[in-house]
């Protein structure tokens, strides 16, 4: 019989609390740093981790977690998966690994894709028919060792190979019909060695992750991943496997991994209700660990215990154990809510950050095992925070007042032929041409972060502003029709975490952490925003700053906004409050927003949505429900615009011809995608008839209240 898994996380941050990771990769890149030192600072940081974890009392610590850029992309290396055109360069290994994140002068890097509905981002690798596939690096298999040097036997944790190709792309010249899962067999034997190893190292278990199965998935996909598991499964050389489904609800996936020899399955319990429907009705999953995803690794609030251990107890007799763990990596919030000594006092006590998770892991897992008066003190402590967060809700009155006013007919404009020929009655009367170039975005939020990193007081932020406006005013004006090139950049994902935090750090009932870094992509970071109360607008956010540009120029600004959709994506949302209620707060922000720069002269507003694309959920179900709230807070934060203003969005890499019937529900003046940046006018033949379609009271999709 295998040992008990107990308590544990699935994954931990690897940036390192104050970004350590970061700063040494940013050094190494600029050359300001060596290979070896770049180390040294990776070694800390694993140790540092592993240390952590298991002086907090998790009966298993997760190894292997740790990655200098992308765990996708070191599994790529673990296999051999090496594209030729990389190879070819003749650099050293760790020089290969960051080209083919990040690209060379002479080749360009792999393609990004958001990870599984979070705000991180995957390197994609790719494979043919032809790409080697060996053991080519025993990474896994160090780093349990150094784990083992410092007296920690850790369970590591890799990628499952299922997963992996489903998330690899066919490589360039692919025949026809190829896809990665076909190399599936093959692949299996890499694992198998790796499997191998980690048993001689000393390994108890290893976790494989197979994220891909929170998601639709076809039975020739669900075969595969039973396929896989019988497989590896059957291997007499091996530790014990723990499958992990992290995301969401696994399904009849689950059903697969349980006709399988492995030794224990991990489930997200906190992303879907029904997971918990599902693990009960799953027959073969009696002789198993059962590692109960009880606490949220993509938020940030404090666990209701008392709910979880109700939860863990209708599950105890579903499995040989029931263990405790978080729904998924923890790498997708902040470290350490203590640091935080900026934030409102009452907010900070309803928080949770990975070290706060794992606290509240080894609570569950204790109250479990010994009885909940084993810690009644925590459990106690619990109770009285959730209960003021409960009697104090951050209400506010007035938002909740205007909402309920709200009718199907503030999301409805003039016809768009009307607002075509108002548009250009302005531009005429301005003595501008009927099609300008794209106007000059000034870059708010750009110049606001240039201004706040830079040295100086906060007395001269003003100064700073004005002087940073005037550089990318005349620096566009000098490019001249060729600005028009500066539009793909400005669907760029960092552009917009940079305005996301602009306008949250704005607003009311969104607090906005110093120090909750978390990994976006490689060595980017951000520091999302988080959604604590109702949202509100003390005053104008971007407006002065736009006008001033404007003032600058006798080209046509812009006013440039983000989307009450890419907002909610790139911050942390309340679990109190359903999401399309604080979307709907938001686009009135936005809407009194379009307003007062209206006022101040300003005809072109671009409300940028790439997140209606990006990052959908990852069951149909869900991504229809998203796209309908999404598409309704749109058009309530653009939909009191004058006829004569010209609403854009930038809907960042979204295909218009998958996408035509939700784009043309939004109803902007004008769409433009990435990286074609193909402008769609809204009188396009089959754009304007499925506007006309929709341009009832029922366009918008659910009733407003």
């Amino acid at each position: 019989m295998t040992g008990s898994i107990g308590s544990t996380v699935l994954g931990y941050p690897r940036i390192g609390p104050g970004r350590e990771l970061p700063r040494a990769l940013e050094r190494y890149w600029t050359h300001r740093a060596d290979e070896s030192e770049l180390r040294a600072v990776a070694r800390e940081l694993r140790a540092r981790a592993w240390r952590e974890l298991s002086a907090a009392g998790l009966d298993s610590v997760p190894g292997g977690t740790f990655s200098y850029y992308d765990h996708v992309l070191d599994t790529a290396v673990m296999a051999g998966a090496v594209p030729e055109r990389f190879r070819a360069l003749g650099l050293d290994p760790l020089e290969t690994y960051f080209a083919m994140a990040r690209g060379t002068d002479s080749v360009p890097p792999l393609a990004t894709a958001p990870w599984f509905g979070t705000p991180y981002h995957h390197v994609v690798p790719e494979i043919g028919p032809d790409t080697p596939l060996t053991l080519a690096d025993r990474t896994p298999v160090r780093d349990h060792l150094e784990a083992l040097r410092l007296g920690i036997n850790t369970r590591p944790v890799l990628l499952g190979p299922v997963t992996f190709l489903l998330l690899c792309a066919p490589e360039p010249g692919s025949p026809p019909g190829f896809q990665p899962l076909d190399r599936l067999g093959e692949l299996l034997g890499v694992y198998a060695w790796v499997l191998a190893e980690l048993q001689a190292a000393g390994a108890d278990w290893v976790q494989l992750d197979e994220p891909a199965f929170a998601a639709d998935r076809t039975d020739v996909e669900r075969e595969a991943l039973r396929d896989a598991y019988s497989v590896l499964g059957a291997r007499t050389q091996r530790p014990a496997l723990l499958t992990a489904v992290p995301y969401g609800d696994p399904g009849p996936a689950l059903g697969a991994l349980a006709a399988t020899p492995v030794e224990g399955v991990a489930v997200d319990l906190v992303s879907e209700t029904s997971t918990v429907n599902t693990v009960v009705a799953t027959p073969g999953l009696s002789d198993k660990t059962l590692v109960a995803g009880l606490v949220d690794g993509r938020n940030v609030w404090r666990t209701d215990l008392d709910a979880a251990l109700v939860t863990a107890a209708t599950l105890l007799g579903s499995a040989r154990e029931v263990a405790v763990s978080t729904s998924c990596s923890l790498l997708h919030v902040p470290y350490d809510v203590d640091r935080e000594t900026a934030l409102d006092p009452e907010i900070t006590p309803w928080l949770a950050f990975a070290s706060q998770k794992v606290r509240e892991v080894v609570t569950l897992a204790t109250a479990l095992r010994g009885g909940p008066d084993t810690v009644a003190g925590e459990l106690t402590y619990a109770r009285e925070i959730l209960g003021g967060r409960r009697a104090s809700p951050p209400a506010d009155r007035r938002v909740r007042a205007r909402l309920a006013t709200l009718r199907p007919a503030h999301l409805r404009r003039s016809a768009y032929a009307d607002r075509r020929a108002a548009q250009e009655r302005t531009r005429r009367s301005a003595d501008d041409p009927t099609e300008p170039t794209d106007p000059i975005d000034p870059l708010v939020a750009a110049v606001d972060r240039r201004v706040r990193t830079g040295p100086g007081s906060d007395e001269c932020y003003g100064e700073r502003m004005r002087a940073g406006l005037h550089d990318v005013v005349r620096l566009q004006e000098v490019l001249g029709p060729q600005a028009a090139d500066l539009a793909a950049p400005s669907a760029d994902q960092r552009r917009h975490d940079d305005l996301v935090r602009f306008v949250a750090e704005r607003l009311c009932g969104i607090a906005v952490p110093e120090h909750g870094w978390v990994q976006h992509s490689g060595a980017y970071c951000v520091r999302p925003p988080i959604v604590a109360g109702d949202v509100s607008r003390p005053a104008p956010m971007t407006v002065d700053w736009v006008a001033a540009a404007q003032r600058l120029t006798t080209a046509v600004v812009k006013g440039v906004l983000p989307g009450p959709a890419t907002v909610l994506a790139g911050a942390f949302v309340r679990d109190d409050v359903p999401v399309p209620d604080t979307a709907a707060q938001l686009a009135l922000v936005l809407r009194d927003e379009v307003h007062d720069l209206e006022a101040a002269g300003i005809r072109e507003i671009q409300v940028d949505e790439p997140a209606l694309w990006r990052r959908p959920p990852l069951r149909e179900r869900a991504r229809r429900d998203r796209w309908t709230w999404a598409t309704e807070a749109f058009r309530l934060a653009t939909s009191g615009a004058a006829a004569s203003t010209r609403i854009r969005t930038q809907l960042g890499d979204a295909g218009i011809d998958e996408t035509l019937e939700t784009t043309a529900a939004l109803d902007a003046d004008v769409t433009t995608t990435a990286p074609a940046t193909a402008s769609v006018r809204a009188h396009a033949d089959a754009l304007a008839m499925v506007r006309n379609a929709a341009a009832g009271p029922e366009a918008a999709g659910r009733s407003l209240p």
